[in-house]
């Protein structure tokens, strides 16, 4: 994949992924790894774009991760030059049988219900994520922040004021942040927090995943003023 920053606030992805590495991943290669003892397996919807024998792969992990009774998280992830709305949709519907955690921006949500897109139906399907089996139903909102949605409700987090630089990764970062306090046992609005945290640090630094935080930094963005220095 190339980034092409074509102008300050515009940015074009190229996939050159036919034939890579990543499309070839069979069952095979993940027998192993899902036996290790993971605690989270965390799949996105890119994986099952790229090929049948990844798409296969992507529904084996799933299955046999929710039936050991590993978490499941799943991050729709789409992207139109991947795969068609309509591809996406027959392909991560179904996946989130097994899946403890759904993560999607506001405009994916739909691909994961045949509820059409609208301004109040993120509840609606959050709703039907939920009586799924689902048990975080996340909400990605860019600048607006983020919502969660769980069986004791709703849930919204700001976004964390910065100086954005590069916005590419936000997503990611938001993901990383809220699973890793999931893991530290952290209740939802301390999962978003987190979560809004590392997508504030993703957007104010250039790169993908550059400028991510180690742990001991994560409070940096809330101990200094913005433009100060931790001396």
């Amino acid at each position: 994949m190339f980034l092409e920053r074509r102008t300050a606030d515009i940015s074009r992805a190229f996939y050159y992924r036919q034939g890579s590495a990543g499309s070839g991943i069979s069952r095979a290669d993940l027998e192993q790894p899902l036996a290790d003892g993971a605690r989270i397996l965390h799949l996105t919807g890119i994986t099952p774009a790229l090929s049948a024998h990844a798409l296969d792969a992507v529904a084996f992990a799933a299955e046999m991760a929710a039936a050991s009774g590993m978490m499941v998280s799943l991050d729709v992830n789409f992207r139109s030059k991947l795969w068609t709305r309509e591809a996406a949709r027959a392909v991560l519907a179904p996946l989130t049988r097994h899946a403890a955690v759904v993560i999607a921006s506001d405009d994916e949500l739909d691909l994961l219900s045949r509820r059409p897109r609208g301004a109040d139906a993120a509840g609606a399907i959050a709703a039907e994520l939920l009586e799924r089996g689902v048990r975080d139903v996340v909400v990605k909102l860019g600048a607006r922040g983020a919502d969660a949605y769980t069986e004791d409700g709703m849930s919204h987090v700001d976004a964390v004021s910065v100086e954005a630089v590069d916005t590419v990764g936000a997503g990611d970062a938001f993901v990383a942040g809220y699973l890793s306090a999931l893991l530290d046992g952290g209740d939802v609005a301390v999962r978003l927090r987190r979560g809004a945290v590392l997508g504030a640090f993703a957007v104010s630094t250039a790169g993908d995943w550059e400028g991510l935080p180690r742990r001991d930094e994560v409070g940096l963005l809330e101990s200094l003023a913005p433009g100060g220095t931790d001396r």
